[in-house]
């Protein structure tokens, strides 16, 4: 038996699991493959770290076990969307962790335990290989037959990007090419000559490119200020866009410095109590106005909030119904998924009011947020796009081993005084060095060559299959790029390229050529780096296809074996709220679907399974007639949700199944399922119809009961009984 990995998350892709995994497990039995579950959820993560306390409760480490599993040929993973938990939602998850009767410290006592789990933590360890993202041909064809909404734009449309020109991470940074494996160290020299280490034992190998920049504290604090004042003058919202979740370490700090720029005049006056009780902005206005209970004059600086939020521009809303705004919660405002949503709705986020209003997209890095502004000014001048006619944008990612893991790890440092930081290699020459200020963010990288080399082949590939364009999104004005220009010409050099349409340009010029070439339906691979690779598979996505969750990924894993993820645009934690509400999914498991047909083919190329081939190719059948007779979840209570659509996706599964004449012994087995499940269709329907409408105990959030779970999610005793009969 051959084994397929599949992950267990959180939030909607977590309880759609609990419907979905029993099919799929009972489909992949009849072609001699597991279906085995690895725990790595947030809460699942947290336990592992504290198996000397849980006793019989112990947790196995499961995200180890599977990054060691990616870095071996038998790997065959699914990975579902993950919190990359910000520290507001790690504490939530600690809370309830405890209250479930686990003894776990809390986040004080064991902060460094902890902070293992914080941000992006999941992704890095399970990415051996290059990311290859593209929109399916079925999901493109269906997209232009049934076009999703997109808002009208303005010419005279207010909205824009507001980014640093001076003294952020992008003009700061400065690169090097190793000539040799070596182990560096980065310390901070300060005025009096002292030295602070800041990062040691740092292992490098030959040709790996290490940066280093900083953010000046002094020019993001002038840069906020003028803003703030311009989104008042202009009659725009402010709106601040970070990746606070992936950039775990840099952007909560950038976050705090533009929730305390907007609250200026309550931070002049309340400074020092706000500051001394720990609420420094960084955990987002919420915690502050939570934190103020506990300070004798709470109430008074409770009162200079609200004035500030009267007199100061009008901001971005999360949830106008309940005052939520874009200030509130570090994580809420996703940059890759926020922007995309704003230039989809003619520019526009929400006011207070409910209504929509241009806006002003605070991003104040500027090493791709010329990307957003060049949209953004081609929808002023030419209006939305046009999903009937519109071209892709599918994109070749580097990611491989950590490739830069910018602004997320434990080479990312608020400076702690006036000095110099330095990396130094072995033999204490230093590579690169930068003058810094107390409160500055500093941070480095690593970009290990092999992931560079297979990033290029994987371009050189992709181009060649599809046929289309491939642009190098890499900026010459910046030191990582200019390296990175160099090694992809000198790799470009080892592959026929021959007939190939391949440039190299910068973000902003690789922007304006891909959307000129969208609006005339020509595709274009963008081959990028890691942070605009996820940038990039939000924001074609969500103009192409209405939702990045429709993309199918694959990461070809250096070693020769397959993760295959699901689906972007985060957990949707609104998804679970409508389900404690209504009992009403409407989380979408088109990804899961386009990615178990790649792992079944993987089964295929791999060990040679054809059954696994022929449950792919049914299973791509499968997934057209769904999008095809419309039975993709809806929105709304009492019309079909996940679950209906699994059931629909299991009838037109079999069915096809049944048809297929290349395996009869499976034809033989699915034709008596697929006439169960067409002859108690209506039944099957009415029964999750009829869970709909009332509240649904989950028995927790971060770590929901499993029988409750499965009850929900679960409901309809018919379908059940065909499912669990098929595994037997």
């Amino acid at each position: 038996m051959s084994t397929i990995i599949w992950t267990r998350t959180d939030e909607a892709p977590l309880l759609a699991t609990y419907s979905l995994k029993p099919i799929v497990e009972a489909f992949a039995s009849r072609a001699g493959i597991d279906v085995d579950t690895a725990d790595i959820s947030l809460a699942g993560r947290i336990l592992a770290q504290f198996p000397e306390r849980l006793g019989d409760k112990k947790v196995d480490d499961a995200l180890t076990q599977l990054g060691e599993l990616a870095k071996t040929p038998e790997a065959n993973i699914i990975k579902l969307p993950n919190i990359s938990a910000s520290l507001v939602q790690l504490k939530k998850a600690i809370a309830e962790l405890q209250a479930a009767g686990f003894d776990i410290p809390d986040y004080e006592d064991a902060q460094e335990k902890y902070d293992a789990v914080k941000g992006s933590a999941v992704n890095p360890v399970l990415r051996e290989g290059n990311s290859d993202r593209r929109a399916p041909e079925a999901v493109k064809n269906y997209t232009k037959k049934h076009p999703h909404s997109m808002g009208e734009w303005s010419s005279d449309s207010k909205t824009n990007v507001a980014t640093m020109d001076a003294g952020d991470f992008r003009h700061n940074e400065k690169s090097v090419i190793m000539p040799a494996a070596d182990t560096l160290t980065i310390k901070l020299v300060t005025a009096d000559g002292s030295e602070q280490v800041l990062k040691d034992g740092l292992k490098v190998e030959q040709g790996e490119v290490i940066d280093g920049t900083f953010m000046s504290a002094k020019a993001l604090d002038e840069f906020l200020l003028d803003t703030v004042q311009k989104a008042k003058e202009e009659g725009v919202l402010f709106s601040a866009h970070l990746k606070a979740t992936m950039m775990k370490v840099s952007d909560p700090i950038i976050f705090g410095h533009v929730v305390r720029a907007y609250f200026k005049p309550v931070f002049d006056k309340y400074g020092s109590e706000l500051l001394a009780a720990g609420l420094n902005g960084e955990n987002g206005l919420g915690a502050i106005l939570d934190g103020l209970s506990e300070l004798d004059n709470g109430e008074e600086i409770r009162a200079a909030f609200e004035q500030q939020l009267n007199d100061g521009p009008a901001l971005a809303m999360v949830n106008s119904s309940r005052g939520i705004t874009n200030l509130h919660v570090p994580s809420d405002v996703i940059i890759d998924a926020s922007m995309p949503a704003m230039i989809r709705t003619s520019g526009h986020m929400w006011n207070a009011d409910d209504q929509e209003q241009d806006t002003l997209a605070v991003i104040p890095d500027s090493s791709y947020a010329g990307v957003y502004q060049t949209v953004i000014d081609d929808c002023r001048a030419n209006g939305a796009f046009d999903p009937t006619t519109m071209g892709t944008v599918p994109n070749v990612g580097l990611m491989a081993k950590k490739a830069e893991e910018y602004g997320s790890h434990d080479k990312t440092f608020k400076v702690p005084a006036d000095g110099t930081v330095q990396v130094v290699n072995s033999a204490g020459d230093v590579l690169i060095e930068h003058q810094v200020e107390e409160g500055d963010i500093w941070r480095a990288c690593q970009t290990k060559d092999a992931p560079i080399q297979d990033w290029v082949k994987l371009a050189v590939e992709r181009a060649r299959l599809s046929g289309m364009k491939a642009i190098f999104w890499l900026d010459p004005e910046r030191g990582h790029d200019r390296n990175m220009i160099e090694l992809v010409k000198k790799y470009l050099a080892d592959h026929d390229t021959d007939g190939l349409d391949i440039e190299i340009k910068s973000p902003v010029e690789a922007t304006k050529e891909s959307v000129e070439r969208i609006r005339r339906g020509e595709d274009t691979i963008s081959v990028t780096g890691n942070v605009l690779r996820d940038y990039n598979t939000d924001l074609f996505p969500i103009l192409e296809l209405g939702t990045s969750a429709k993309m199918l990924s694959v990461v070809p894993l250096m070693a020769g074996g397959g993760l295959f993820e699901t689906g972007a645009g985060g957990s949707a934690p609104k998804h679970v709220q409508q389900v404690e509400e209504e009992n009403h999914l409407r989380w979408d498991s088109l990804g899961e679907y386009l990615a178990l047909a790649e792992s079944f083919r993987h089964e295929l190329n791999r060990n040679g399974n054809a059954k696994a081939g022929v449950l792919a190719s049914a299973l791509d059948q499968a997934t057209e007639k769904l999008l095809e007779e419309g039975k993709s979840p809806s929105r709304k209570v009492g019309e079909i949700d996940d679950r209906g659509s699994h059931f629909w996706l299991s009838l037109y599964w079999a069915e096809a199944l049944a048809a297929q004449t290349e395996d009869s012994e499976l034809a033989e087995v699915f034709g008596p399922i697929a006439k169960d499940l067409r002859d108690n269709a209506e039944q099957i329907d009415r029964e999750l119809l009829d869970a709909q409408g009332g509240a649904a105990d989950l028995g927790g959030y971060y770590w929901p009961d499993e029988e409750k779970t499965s009850a929900v999610m679960r409901p309809s005793a018919t379908f059940n009984k065909i499912i669990d009969e098929l595994e037997k």
